[in-house]
Order: structure tokens, then sequence, then C-alpha cells
């Protein structure tokens, strides 16, 4: 009788320096590059309001991923905590299909992202081409090692925290020298149709998508050493650290460009550079925004794909997604199934439908895991775990809801796409409880 072969497992490899830095890594990039004129656009110069609601929400959120992470040191993120807490297969499956194309379309928004304003400070390349190219390059890496990737995901970190350290000591240098217009920070587009209310709901749910990220982490729980210690401090040091980046910033862009400027362009902060009064290389900065937007991409198709893992190994989906190269040790069939999504998501929608189709997904996920924190409140396990304080969770859940809700103004085709991303999801599932049904069908009868 031959031995059954060992399960690979994942290599532990991340720090807790690693992680913080991949944390941090993850949440800046693409959002605050690429949308911060968009969220102008919606509240006018008071753009600092949004991103400070949203560093509220991201907090509450992240204090409940602390909690379950901490309980449950295991890959596969909201879609174990929502099994864990309802133990309904269907709405697992939806709800880790809903993380996973969150991270596909931030991913593939980066993409586009790459070939869009700052590239064009260079050579003029079509996006879909581009973007193409690079998500392939991204999924190269993702197979060579998660430690190698981590690792290319600190230069890439350091790189796009410079960037937005260059439009900080813009700011600074215009309060010194009486630049700009402080009077802009206060003031917030309020159009007859929606009034003060929807500019301040619609402005935060899109500036949401700049604090996404945090979650991701999660699902590189088995590759993290010491999970249990590490997770509290990383997470809320990484959502502390990028919201004060992103306040400050935002403080910036509005004392020195006005919201129309911003709103009309999307490289927003490449207007703040030229109008900062420092001689800083506008091409530089577009170098650097490149940079940043590609770590976005990078740890979003680390995350698609660990998911794909962990579902796997939670028998969501059939166990061939989660085959772990054994002399890589990287998830190489999740890596591949990612990638071919992305393409295609590259190839079909464009950026401002990819990010706000990002956000919206993962508010409705953050939902659900500020629920499930509760209802498993009345499960203990066998070790030290942070806990969150119990009316935190709730406010968490019903800010959530409000921010995914038509109450923000979102446009209409933000939940076509959403829709048709879990409609196919929705097939999916049918397909895999036919295919598992089958296969018990013909077990019984051997």
């Amino acid at each position: 009788m031959t031995t059954p072969p060992t399960q690979v497992s994942l290599k532990r490899a991340i720090g807790p320096k690693l992680l913080i830095l991949f944390i941090v890594g993850d949440i800046l990039g693409t959002g605050v590059y690429a949308l911060t004129g968009s969220v102008a656009g919606r509240i006018g110069g008071a753009l600092w309001i949004p991103f400070l609601v949203g560093f509220v929400i991201a907090a509450l959120t992240a204090m409940s991923y602390v909690e379950l992470v901490t309980k449950y040191p295991r890959a596969a993120g909201a879609a174990l905590y929502t099994q864990l807490a309802f133990r309904k297969p269907f709405l697992t499956f939806m709800v880790a299909f809903a993380v996973m194309c969150s991270g596909l379309t931030s991913a593939s928004a980066a993409a586009r992202a790459i070939g869009g304003r700052y590239l064009q400070e260079f050579v003029t390349i079509p996006t879909v081409v581009v973007g193409i190219i690079f998500i392939i390059a991204v999924a190269a890496l993702n197979y060579r090692g998660v430690s190698e990737s981590v690792k290319t995901n600190i230069v890439f970190t350091l790189i796009e925290l410079t960037g937005l350290l260059v439009i900080i000591l813009i700011g600074v240098y215009a309060v010194a020298t009486g630049a700009g217009e402080p009077s802009r920070l206060l003031e917030i587009r309020a159009d007859e149709s929606g009034g003060l209310l929807l500019a301040l709901l619609g402005s935060t749910a899109l500036a949401f998508f700049a604090f996404v990220g945090f979650e991701d982490s999660v699902n590189m729980a088995e590759e993290t050493k010491d999970p249990s210690r590490n997770f509290p401090r990383a997470i809320f040091m990484g959502v502390a650290i990028t919201s004060t980046v992103y306040i400050l910033v935002a403080l910036t862009s509005s004392l020195l460009v006005d919201y129309r400027v911003l709103q009309d362009s999307d490289g927003p902060l490449l207007e703040v550079v030229k109008a900062g009064g420092l001689a800083f290389p506008p091409q530089l900065f577009a170098a650097i925004a490149m940079f940043a937007v590609a770590n976005s991409a990078l740890i979003n198709m680390m995350m698609a794909s660990r998911l794909v893992y962990g579902l796997a190994n939670e028998r969501v989906v059939p166990k061939a997604l989660g085959m772990v190269d054994p002399r890589r040790r990287t998830p190489v069939v999740g890596i591949l199934f990612t990638t071919a999504l992305a393409i295609g998501l590259i190839s079909s929608t464009e950026i401002a439908g990819l990010g706000e189709t990002t956000a919206f997904l993962l508010l409705c996920v953050f939902a659900v895991v500020n629920i499930a924190v509760l209802v498993l409140r009345r499960e203990e396990v066998d070790h030290a775990h942070y806990r969150a304080p119990t009316a935190l969770p709730a406010i968490g859940a019903v800010m959530a809801l409000v921010l995914a809700s038509p109450l923000t103004g979102r446009p209409g085709n933000v939940y076509v796409i959403a829709g048709v991303l879990l409609g196919i999801g929705v097939l999916l599932w049918l397909v895999n409880w036919a295919f598992t049904r089958r296969q018990r069908h013909e077990e019984e009868t051997v």
C-alpha cells in the first residue's frame, strides 16, 4: 500500500514588520492617487471630511477583523467567518465570491490606471494592452513566492509613501508661505438634487475605496508568524498611518487646487505638484504614482489567489483550486484562475466603474463580517484573542449598509456591474453543487 502524499502547507514567511508594511502598502495606492479628484467633485473643497469619515468606518470594521483573525487564524477571511457564524454554504460562497471580485476589480482598476494619465507623462500606449501585460507580470511575481512578493511590496510601499509625503511637504510649504486658499477647506458642494447629506454620503462612499486593503491581510494568516499576536498591532497601525496620510493629502489638495480642476483630472495629485510652488519634477511624481498603483494590484492579486486557496481547503469550491506548487509553495491554480478573471475585467470595464464596484462589494461584505463577530461571541476557542467592544461591530454594520445603499447617489451602472459579477457567482455555485451532488451519488452506488 502506498502512503498518500502529505498536503503541502503554506510557508510562514511574514513577520510583524513585514505585516505592517504589507497592510500600509495594500491600503495606499490606487484610491488616493487616482480617485481623489472624483471625491472632490462630489464634496467640493472639504475633501478631508470623506476621508475622515472613511477612517472611522474602516477602524470600526478593522476591530471586527482583528477579533476574528486572532480567534480563527486561517486563510479565507470573511468567507470563513461567514461560514462559522451562519453555517449557510450558499451565503459563504457568495461572500467569498464578493471578496474575490472586489480584489479583482481593485487590481483591474489599478492595472488600467497604469496606462492612464501618469504613464502619459512619458508615452501613450493603449490602456488595455498595458493593463493586461502588467497583470501577467504580477501573476509571475505572485507565483514566485510570498516572501518575494511581500519584499517587493515593501519597496513599492516606500516609494508610494514617498510620493504622498511629497504632497504633504508641498502643503507644509504652502502654509508656511501663505499660499493656497484656506477657505476652500470648509467648502461643501451641495447641489439642489441631493443637498448636504447626499454630498457627504456620496463622497464618503467613493473615498472609502482608498481604505480597502486591510481586510486582504487576513487571507495571509497561514503565512504569518504568530498571527494572534501580530495582527492586532499591524492592522490598527496600518489603518492609523494611512488615514493620517490621506487626511493630510486631502487638506493639501484642496488648499492648493480648486475642486473643479481636481475633478477633471485622472491624475489629480499631479495637479497638486504643479501648483505647489516646489520644484519637484512632475515626471518623477508620475513614476512614483505608477509604482503606487502597481503595488495595489500586486497585493490584491495575492489576496484573491490566497482566498481561492482557503476556500478550496474549506471545501466551498473544488479542492483542485487549492493546489500548492510543491517547489514554490504558492497556490498556483488560484493564481492562474484569478489572473484569467482579471484579464477579462481589464478588457471590458472602465476604471471608474471598477473602483466604485470594489467599494460597494466590500461595504456589503463588511456589514456581514461585523454581524458575524456578534454571532460568534457564543463560541469559545482555546487560545487568547482580541475582543472588540460589543457596540462597535453593530455601529460598523449599520454604517457599512448605509454607504452601500442608493442613499449615496452612486451611479446605477455600479449596481449593474456588481449584479453581473454576483450573478456569475450564483451560476458557479449551481455548477459546483451539481458536480458535488453527482459525485456523492456515484460514491453511494459503488
